[in-house]
């Protein structure tokens, strides 16, 4: 089970960049939206992170049913465990709030978006913020999952082109946060 779980996380971390990225370019004003086989991508996407969720309590329910067994918590040694579930935790409802704040409405055939403000600002760069910890958190037992050899340059190149796409994040739901003050 740990293994289908890495390859649904590749899958998903694949989509997130590709998703971010686009996203961004859209926010910014480069790019125009609503293209029907990025929302389809959004919702396998989406798809994906419910099935990670549910595999990710599964090995949380066996891992602590271990723990049990044997007798012992090991509380200090076990915080990266506890970060991990948290991470994804708090990544599960800042993307509720995502999908809440970018789904819109169609309103005589015109699409609709939702009001930007600072609530809404907060809460993106709260998910930008908690995606950057549980994929950074994860990525080295991913990649231990998936088999990777010698990981140490990828992990540093993996590390790289996240930080740059998450920084690009931020910077765009703060342009997108401009924009709406303008209006």
């Amino acid at each position: 089970m740990r293994k289908w779980n890495a390859v649904l996380s590749m899958g998903i971390l694949v989509l997130f960049l590709l998703h971010a990225v686009i996203g961004g370019f859209q926010l910014s004003g480069i790019l125009s939206g609503g293209g029907s086989i990025l929302t389809v991508l959004s919702w396998v996407m989406v798809c994906l992170i419910a099935v990670h969720a549910l595999l990710g309590v599964i090995l949380t329910v066996q891992t602590l049913s271990a723990q049990k067994k044997a007798g012992t918590v090991y509380r200090k040694e076990n915080r990266m465990f506890r970060v991990r579930r948290i991470s994804g935790f708090a990544v599960m409802l800042l993307i509720l709030s995502h999908i809440v704040i970018f789904l819109g409405s169609s309103e005589g055939g015109v699409y609709r978006l939702n009001p930007f403000g600072t609530a809404q600002l907060i809460s993106q760069m709260l998910l930008v913020l908690s995606i950057a910890v549980h994929v950074l958190t994860n990525i080295r037992p991913l990649m231990l999952a998936l088999g990777v050899r010698g990981f140490r340059e990828f992990f540093t190149d993996i590390l790289l082109i996240l930080s740059v796409i998450l920084c690009f994040c931020g910077a765009a739901f703060l342009i997108y946060f401009l924009r709406w003050q303008q209006i």
